[in-house]
């Protein structure tokens, strides 16, 4: 390992109260005294907070008044010495400290996810462990921010540990076989493939709960959609708590499709705040505006069709998004469209086919309707004027927008039915998990068809390295380096 001692920021660059270095290695009881003075190493203790004022090394000049803990090795993020220190957040002063750090005799900066490095190989976590680090860092929503905190306290790991263990006692007996081979009839190999097919299965239930670190990091994308003038853009701004989309009741004031980010219970998703859908466009420009709605409502992972409910005929169930739009002045119903598609044979974008709000219709995972509080009172016989299924909110008052924020996160962050299942998302270790099922596979084909004890041997000890890569028992330097480069410099 690198004798010398390594320092970074654990923050990002930028303007804060408080920022924070690391420093790890042999030397960072010389870097307390030199940036601190002899007397305060000399009360050093580890894993006391202090205040203390930091000077450069060379012209003596103040930095910062600040506060620093020292950790010593082995207990500690690296396994090493470490010095954690918390000056103020300007970045005058981190750089300052930095190059004061740096200039210290054995140190140098630490290159990207190097002090994550160097607890993997002292031993403070395993590789799986060490790759979870990124994911808690990472990690766009609380159910993947509590899978990578279910990794790094090793659930995966005990997991592989126990299926290692398996195949080794499987090894060890046909490694056994082999020794005895000459001196024994042919081997009893009744009750092996059941074992087999157990490894197996393990390794396979694994390997399923494989998602890609591409899928992880997308945030889910909700889109509104509906009529021009029903109150989308309105709803956005009240759902965020601020006036971030341009609002009139002029209709069609939103012409491009406008993305926020929002944040849930469960994690921060894409809003899409569209441009409104009707049975024909006003102009060329309209009808681009429309078909980018209808382009973006395709990559959506939740629908929701606001509605104007403050309108009679959008309180009606059926025929909801056909009733709110009208041309020439009069309501179209959707039946009437349907039939009017095969005479119809405008340019591609200008009019709305007729399939496509039924469509829309149809397909909308929340219908919403807005302007709850313009909305006429119950009729005489109490019936509500909301149809069933529907959610009915006010922008203005905040009616329903806790509903419509818990209906939100219920579809785009659904629940696991079991708190304490995990899935893996690293590429390195679903390809060792690969490999240990490809040699269980051929494997149970030798038992099934040539049973040599020698060959079973030798793929149970293909499968045993496997395993044994995940955890990092088994490694090498450009594995380690491939794993540890996507780290931030502070990790």
């Amino acid at each position: 390992m690198d004798s010398q001692t390594i320092v970074a920021p654990m923050t990002p660059s930028g303007v804060s109260a408080v920022a924070a270095l690391r420093v790890s290695g042999a030397h960072v009881r010389d870097v307390v005294a030199r940036l601190f003075g002899n007397e305060r190493l000399e009360n050093l203790k580890a894993r006391e907070a202090c205040l203390g004022t930091a000077r450069d090394p060379q012209s003596g000049k103040l930095i910062d008044s600040l506060l620093y803990i020292f950790f010593e090795g082995p207990n500690s993020y690296t396994g090493e010495d470490v010095l954690e220190l918390y000056p103020h957040g300007n970045p005058l002063i981190v750089r300052d400290l930095l190059q004061a750090i740096r200039g210290l005799d054995g140190v140098r900066l630490a290159e990207p996810g190097e002090f994550t490095r160097r607890a993997f190989l002292n031993g403070k976590m395993d590789l799986t462990q060490a790759e979870s680090v990124a994911d808690v860092i990472h990690s766009a929503n609380r159910a993947e921010l509590e899978n990578a905190h279910r990794l790094l306290g090793g659930a995966l790991s005990k997991k592989i540990a126990a299926l290692a263990s398996q195949v080794k006692d499987i090894s060890a007996r046909l490694e056994l076989d082999v020794d005895f081979a000459e001196e024994e009839a042919d081997p009893d190999f009744a009750g092996w493939e059941a074992r087999f097919v157990a490894v197996r299965k393990s390794i396979q239930q694994i390997l399923n709960s494989f998602h890609g670190k591409a899928s992880l990091s997308r945030l889910p994308l909700a889109v509104l959609y509906g009529a021009p003038n029903a109150g989308k853009s309105s709803l956005v701004n009240a759902l965020l708590g601020e006036d971030r989309v341009l609002v009139s009741n002029v209709p069609g004031t939103t012409r491009d499709f406008v993305e926020v980010r929002l944040f849930l219970p469960g994690g921060e998703i894409r809003l899409v705040d569209t441009a409104g859908i009707a049975a024909q466009a006003t102009d060329e420009l309209d009808a681009l505006s429309q078909k980018k709605s209808r382009e973006i409502l395709e990559e959506a992972d939740m629908k929701i069709l606001v509605l104007d409910g403050a309108s009679r005929k959008c309180r009606s169930r059926e025929g909801e998004l056909a009733s709110c739009h009208s041309r020439d002045g009069k309501i179209v119903s959707r039946h009437s469209r349907e039939g009017e598609i095969a005479s119809r044979h405008s340019r591609e974008g200008e009019n709305l086919r007729t399939s496509t709000f039924a469509d829309m219709t149809n397909n909308a995972d929340l219908v919403v309707y807005s302007k709850s509080d313009l909305r006429a009172s119950p009729d005489r016989n109490g019936a509500s004027p909301i149809p069933d299924g529907g959610l009915s909110v006010s922008s203005k008052t905040g009616e329903g927008l806790d509903a419509l924020r818990q209906a939100m996160n219920a579809s785009l962050f659904k629940q696991s039915a079991d708190a304490e299942d995990l899935w893996i998302t690293s590429e390195r270790e679903k390809a060792c998990l690969e490999d240990a099922l490809a040699g269980i596979d051929r494997a149970l084909d030798l038992l099934r068809n040539n049973p040599a004890v020698e060959l079973l041997a030798f793929e149970m000890q293909v499968v045993r390295h496997a395993l044994q890569s995940i955890t990092g028992e088994i490694s090498s330097e450009d594995i380690l380096q491939s794993i540890f480069a996507g780290f931030c410099i502070g990790k």
